[in-house]
């Protein structure tokens, strides 16, 4: 667990970003595409567990291309693992290759991208008077302006067998000890109670919003501002080791050699009763198992119920390159995701949520779970935490886990690598 690569991962950034503005907009004169034209399109996202649904839609994207304007469209779709997306993005980025589509984190991404000059300024496509006026900030940059058109948005905390919950005559637990009681119900009953998955570090490191999240709305509400001026650190986030600890202790083996897929897989098919992740896994999971019942909850921290609030944030969203050459055919596709008459099967297809008006498909009950939550006020936005630190809480954690690292050594690493980020990016 090398803190270095954090840190020259933060410089990379840095220097990405300080060139990215002299070079944005430059020699990028663009022109209407003549009629019988062939472009070449590049888009990167970074979810290769829902390709057949992305190959779907891109070959009706063509169709509508071809059909309302004869441009020939060839589609060039990058889709790496989640762990190594945003790495192969920034060297993409340095190198003058940027895609034209590429899909970028809503909170966390949007803002240094945006202000490096990278994204493409969408506040006047035709897709931005369809949002939601409950998404659309969370796809506007620092200066108002509308830069990516909204994927996923999320309420999410961990998953859990409805059916198993109600066999063992359980309720949703809203604080630590009433978790740790459902805990011993189920092995007492011969049920695991956590599905353990951490072969890629983005999965531990979930633990990172749901924790920081939280606690920044109750007792830690300037935190990340304290972290951002070098004025704090993780020793006051002792609750992520509270809950880490819980769940590795009674969940299933060898997590380090289970990837999400298979984790989904696993808990599709009732190997543990809960999970540590998010309903962007469903489509996954219902493939598995297309019977299975789950719902979304908030994880409990503490003893303090009212502390116990489920994580809002809007993840994926996909944004245009400033320096993109098929800027038209670019705009095309962005616009079409939110299609008038397509969009809707799409987003079903993918099990996301509604983001626009377009979308009138019925929501799905896990949906209606995580609502129930908002509506009462137990709810907090994504914690905007500097990529860099999340990347490296998700490979500490992995050490934790193993027992490679202890939890002042993964504080301290935390730490650091916020400190470097800061660092490079004042």
């Amino acid at each position: 667990m090398k803190v270095w690569k954090s840190v020259v991962s933060a410089a990379l950034v840095s220097v990405l970003l300080a060139g990215c503005g002299s070079n944005a907009g430059t020699d990028n004169e663009q022109k209407e595409v003549a009629a019988g034209s062939t472009v070449n399109l590049k888009v990167f996202i970074a979810q290769p567990r829902l390709k057949e649904h992305y190959d779907k839609y891109i070959e009706q994207f063509k169709a509508k291309e071809k059909a309302d304007k004869n441009i020939e469209v060839n589609v060039q779709l990058e889709m790496p693992p989640a762990d190594n997306a945003p790495q192969i993005l920034k060297t993409r980025l340095a190198s003058n290759d940027a895609p034209d589509v590429f899909a970028l984190h809503a909170v966390n991404e949007i803002p240094p991208f945006s202000k490096a000059g990278y994204l493409e300024d969408l506040s006047d496509q035709p897709f931005v008077d369809k949002l939601l006026d409950s998404v659309k900030p969370s796809v506007t940059d620092a200066s108002g302006k509308i830069v990516a058109v909204p994927l996923e948005t999320l309420s999410w905390g961990y998953l859990y067998n409805k059916d198993i919950f109600k066999e063992q005559g359980l309720e949703v637990p809203t604080t630590l000890t009433e978790m740790k009681a459902v805990v011993e119900k189920l092995k007492a009953a011969g049920i695991t109670p956590f599905e353990l998955s951490y072969k890629e570090a983005w999965v531990p490191q979930l633990f990172l919003p749901l924790t920081v999240g939280a606690l920044t709305q109750t007792e830690h509400k300037d935190f990340v501002e304290k972290m951002n001026k070098d004025e704090a650190s993780f020793s006051d986030m002792k609750a992520l080791f509270d809950v880490f600890d819980l769940v590795n202790a009674n969940g299933t083996d060898k997590a380090l050699e289970v990837g999400a897929d298979d984790g989904a897989a696993a808990y599709a098919t009732g190997k543990a009763a809960m999970w540590i992740q998010g309903p962007w896994y469903a489509e996954t999971i219902l493939k598995s198992n297309p019977d299975i019942n789950f719902g979304v909850a908030p994880m409990p921290l503490n003893d303090n119920p009212d502390d116990t609030k489920i994580n809002l944030s809007t993840s994926t969203s996909l944004a245009v390159s400033s320096t993109s050459k098929n800027k038209e055919v670019a705009l095309d596709f962005v616009n079409y995701i939110l299609d008038d008459k397509d969009s809707s099967a799409f987003y079903e297809a993918l099990k996301f949520n509604p983001v626009a008006k377009v979308h009138t498909f019925k929501s799905f009950p896990w949906v209606d779970d995580a609502l129930k939550y908002v509506n009462e006020g137990k709810a907090y936005q994504d914690p905007t935490i500097p990529q860099a630190v999340k990347d490296e809480s998700g490979k500490a954690l992995q050490g934790y886990y193993s027992g490679q690292l202890n939890q002042q050594q993964v504080i301290d690493a935390l730490d650091k690598a916020w400190k470097s980020y800061n660092k490079v990016n004042k």
